[in-house]
């Protein structure tokens, strides 16, 4: 086991952890309706099995992550090492790539690599290993280090916690209802589809502790039609239809929400959520404990477990973004169930989502809420008619006998809880300066624009560049996920250091400022493809077999420095949402999500050090400066031409 300050980053290039959501990925909702659509013309070059549902249709003629050659990682590799270390660590590191490059050993490892790519049944060589050395096999807590949150956008016509949640569940039903019958349209980029896979663990499912390892279990939709609610630390059963069959309406779900919030009172019952929220050893060993104790404990989370999501309805009136951030992202850790994706409704209407991480990434989920909120802020929710309440069966309440030992490492998880979240610093810097409509003006990436004024704010605040993971989607291919887009480059050090001297030009800066900007795009394009440093680097590594020596570059300091990501960024945008975020993955570094609106940038800054705000400062400070340096060479150039 490893210890604790390297599993949080996980942290050679090997298991680089930050979390695994989507680089620029931008909101696709167009008021929905709640029923689903005819699948659309197939895509040119993709197969159709029709067997498999509308979407799964396109999964069999997918391509396979592929392999890279070991020239180009090695040219990629070096050339994002080079900024962050110093000409002696690169000349070292530069001699041991090329040592490494035209050894035996390494052409073996290669061929190893390809020839399990190759296997027939292989759908992906990456992403079993992925999946337990980034998810599964992660010990420690989820929350903070794992999980991921969205704020929803305010709901003007419902401001209090029960119509807010009912009119949640009842939008979510239909997409449940799609992903289900696997009548949901399949995503696609540029006309190209994306693997599904990872929509079978949406609902009716759960993350489930085991050691060394977990594991997910997936729980049958008919037989589990029922959400679980979270209320003053206990837990609620509602069904989501009636004794009939016929599904609840919005009125009959507002009556059960309120009947829960009656029955939980206002007595804390012993948090059992809170052992989901510990390291996934301790929350192993209390489970079984839970178990032990009694058989009513093994019904009641497997009824949890089980229910399509889970509904937290917090005893809280969170207002400002950093509160309403926290809320969503940890609360208080006790009204939870961290192993299940989960809504999070609150007494002042406010809402929000915290993704449970480890089968999916984040642009399932955001298709999910997006859904939910676009269907509700266009009124295409069915929300039924039927007003009758009187043959509804009680909420029922999910009860857990807790004996001494349950009780003592209940107590403890909450300690280990209130420690961690409260080393924690978040905070949010919305800034309106400018959005993507400006952006766009200067014929720029608003990807590369944000990522270029995160590398100049830490470069204001340091004085060197960040090593910085940015996550791109590898979903185009079968069983894809992620790979990491190394944001640092030579050309965004070069701009950097020339927004900081006072002798430099606009005209010098915005030269460089678009090399580097070029230079990111180019980046985030290899990895898209499966062709960045990081994953491959990691496949060879696990081709290396027992009593094998493992090669001399993973054990070069640039190449641990060059993967400890001080900076853990990713960028999801849409219009439903008012804030995301997740937590940093080195003790020492960031979590930096962003979202580029029309005409705003939001940015969520976590990290354990004292210093969120100076950074929070300098982002801001950053960010106007690009805006300045930009026009003021534009202003130049048309005078030049003028003359």
């Amino acid at each position: 086991m490893l210890r604790l300050s390297l599993t949080r980053s996980c942290r050679s290039s090997l298991t680089t952890m930050a979390p695994a959501l989507s680089s620029g990925f931008k909101s696709t909702a167009k008021a929905p309706s709640s029923s689903a659509k005819a699948p659309q013309d197939p895509s040119p070059g993709y197969s159709v099995d029709s067997s498999a549902g509308p979407m799964l249709r396109y999964q069999a003629s997918l391509p396979r992550l592929p392999v890279p050659t070991l020239a180009s990682t090695a040219s990629k590799y070096l050339e994002t090492v080079k900024p962050i270390v110093s000409s002696s660590a690169y000349a070292r590191t530069e001699s041991l790539v090329n040592e490494f490059v035209k050894s035996p050993q390494a052409a073996e490892l290669q061929k190893r690599l390809e020839g399990r790519a190759g296997e027939p049944d292989m759908k992906s060589w990456l992403s079993e290993w992925w999946n337990d050395a980034a998810y599964m096999g992660y010990r420690d807590p989820v929350v903070v280090f794992v999980s991921y949150f969205f704020v929803h956008v305010d709901d003007v016509l419902r401001k209090d916690q029960v119509s807010r949640a009912a009119s949640l569940i009842k939008a979510a039903i239909p997409f449940r209802d799609m992903v289900e019958s696997k009548q949901l349209e399949p995503e696609k980029v540029r006309g190209a589809p994306l693997c599904m896979n990872s929509y079978q663990w949406l609902f009716h499912s759960t993350r489930y502790p085991v050691k060394p390892s977990d594991s997910a279990k997936k729980y049958d939709a008919a037989t589990n039609n029922h959400v679980v609610f979270a209320r003053k630390n206990k837990f609620f059963s509602v069904p989501l239809s009636s004794s009939s069959g016929k599904p609840l309406s919005l009125a009959q779900l507002e009556h059960q929400i309120s009947r829960v919030i009656a029955q939980a009172g206002t007595d804390l019952a012993p948090p059992v959520g809170v052992l989901t929220s510990d390291n996934r050893d301790h929350w192993t060993d209390a489970r079984e404990a839970l178990l032990q104790a009694s058989p009513k404990n093994k019904q009641s989370l497997e009824k949890i477990e089980g229910s399509m999501i889970v509904v937290c309805l917090d005893d809280t009136k969170p207002v400002s973004r950093e509160s309403i951030s926290s809320a969503c992202w940890t609360g208080n850790g006790r009204n939870r169930f961290f192993d299940k994706q989960q809504l999070l409704v609150f007494e002042n209407g406010r809402s929000g989502f915290l993704g449970e991480h480890s089968c999916m990434d984040g642009t399932t989920t955001l298709r999910l809420n997006e859904f939910i909120c676009a269907t509700i802020a266009n009124n295409k929710v069915d929300f039924g008619t039927e007003t009758e309440t009187s043959d509804l069966p009680a909420p029922e309440e999910l009860k857990f006998d807790i004996n001494d030992k349950v009780a003592s490492l209940i107590k403890s998880a909450e300690e280990r809880f209130d420690q961690l979240v409260g080393s924690h610093d978040l905070q949010v810097l919305h800034y309106e300066g400018y959005g993507k409509n400006l952006i766009k003006k200067f014929k720029v990436s608003p990807d590369a624009w944000a990522q270029l004024v995160k590398q100049y704010a830490f470069h204001k605040m340091t004085g060197r560049p960040a090593v910085t993971y940015e996550s791109a989607q590898t979903r185009k291919y079968q069983l894809g996920r992620t790979e990491v887009i190394r944001s640092a480059s030579n050309e965004s050090k070069a701009w950097t250091e020339a927004m900081a001297d006072p002798k430099q030009t606009d005209a010098r800066r915005a030269s460089l400022f678009r090399a580097a900007v070029a230079r990111h795009v180019q980046y985030s394009a290899w990895a898209a493809d499966g062709q960045g440093v990081d994953r491959h680097f990691f496949g060879l590594k696990k081709m290396v077999r027992e009593g094998e020596q493992v090669p001399e570059i993973y054990k070069d300091e640039s190449f641990s420095k060059s993967s400890h990501w001080e900076l853990s960024t990713s960028q999801l945008s849409s219009p439903y949402l008012d804030g995301w975020g997740y937590g940093e993955v080195v003790p020492d570094g960031y979590g930096l999500s962003y979202a580029i609106g029309d005409d705003y940038i939001r940015w969520t800054i976590t990290s354990l050090k004292d210093d969120v705000s100076d950074l929070k400062h300098y982002i801001a400070e950053a960010a106007r400066e690009v805006r300045v340096a930009l026009e003021n060479a534009e202003k130049e150039a048309t005078k030049a031409a003028k003359l």
